[in-house]
């Protein structure tokens, strides 16, 4: 079955295409963070108007470079939820849209099952059962995994999901958007010695359960930029040291709660997924910890990790295969809880 995959949750355009016999086929991605740049952050309606102008080209360059035309497609799968309302649409409607025109089936995806899955993408996926950890810009939570569809909650960020704490604090220091990215780049040119001025808070390890808070955190790094900037050395160099002991934190935290979940679940296999997983620190942890506990961490290679196509086809495909399809409405679920995805037969 080849199936077309279409993102558009965010500020992120992207379309591939999957065969469940012969794997990913190609893969198309427009980023629009120059869009977004000059405001600080993204602009739901400028997304929207971008993921408008760019699915038609993108589209038509993919299949030329696959070799394909539309005849060839099975079905298609476009992201319906979580995300920007207006984003989600515009993929929903043109992906429903053509696959009616093409008299074949259409699934909605939901996001981050999506980015789930996208370490089975990779040449040694992971087994099920597993662990996971999905850690994004707007998401940040630890599931136990049975199969595809057989999601089981076991915690959850109460405030701030991980990726958002990495954007404000880089906005704290004065990085430039999109903050994450660029405060982990910073946080690689830090002197340790200044780092190790810096013992910032692992929220909420020091207590039962698997939620996560990362609030906190955040409001540490701003007493400790504040407290810098007045002693009057908040250069450079300092602010390098803040973002990796920041960096340091969650990583520690994550990990953390990661090993907890495998013991409590009983598991040897753990997935770490979303953009934040592209993060090498955090690669550089898990790789270390890991090990020693008899566990194993899958992650999807860094292009798969942030929204991409690929994954929404691989996901479609797999609940395609399987029999289901999206009847002819078109809606988008900017809240969608993973846990009412339904298990598909042979997941």
């Amino acid at each position: 079955m080849r199936v077309l995959g279409i993102e558009s949750s965010c500020d992120e355009t992207g379309l591939a295409l999957y065969d469940t016999a012969s794997g990913l086929l190609g893969d198309a991605l427009h980023s629009q963070v120059d869009l977004h740049t000059t405001y600080g952050g993204v602009v739901p309606e400028l997304a929207s108007r971008d993921h408008s102008r760019r699915l038609l080209p993108l589209l038509e360059g993919l299949l030329k470079e696959a070799q394909l035309t539309l005849d060839d497609l099975n079905g298609i799968a476009y992201t319906a939820g979580p995300g920007l309302m207006g984003a989600l649409l515009v993929g929903a409607t043109f992906g429903r849209s053509l696959a009616f025109s093409l008299g074949i089936p259409a699934l909605a995806v939901h996001h981050m099952e999506g980015h789930l899955l996208a370490p089975l993408l990779e040449p040694e996926p992971p087994a099920f059962p597993f662990v996971a950890l999905l850690v994004s810009g707007g998401h940040t939570l630890l599931v136990d995994v049975e199969g595809i569809g057989r999601y089981h909650p076991l915690g959850e960020s109460i405030d701030d999901a991980a990726g958002e704490a990495f954007d404000k604090t880089a906005k704290l220091l004065g990085l430039p958007y999109p903050g994450g990215p660029h405060l982990a780049a910073l946080a690689e040119t830090a002197d340790p010695t200044r780092v190790a001025r810096y013992r910032f808070p692992r929220p909420m390890v020091d207590r039962p359960g698997l939620d996560f808070s990362f609030s906190g955190l955040k409001t540490s790094v701003l007493t400790a930029t504040r407290r810098a900037e007045e002693a009057g050395r908040l250069d450079d160099a300092e602010r390098a040291a803040i973002a990796a002991a920041f960096e340091e934190a969650v990583v520690d935290t994550l990990v953390t709660k990661a090993e907890r979940a495998l013991a409590q679940q009983k598991r040897e296999r753990l997935v770490i997924a979303g953009g934040v997983s592209a993060n090498s620190r955090l690669r550089a942890a898990l790789a270390e910890r890991l090990p020693p506990l008899g566990a194993r961490a899958f992650l999807a290679r860094p292009a798969l990790c942030t929204d991409n196509g690929a994954m929404i086809a691989f996901a479609g495909a797999c609940r395609l295969q399987a029999g289901e399809q999206t009847g002819l409405e078109i809606g988008a679920r900017p809240r969608w809880p993973l846990a009412e995805l339904e298990p598909i037969a042979h997941g």
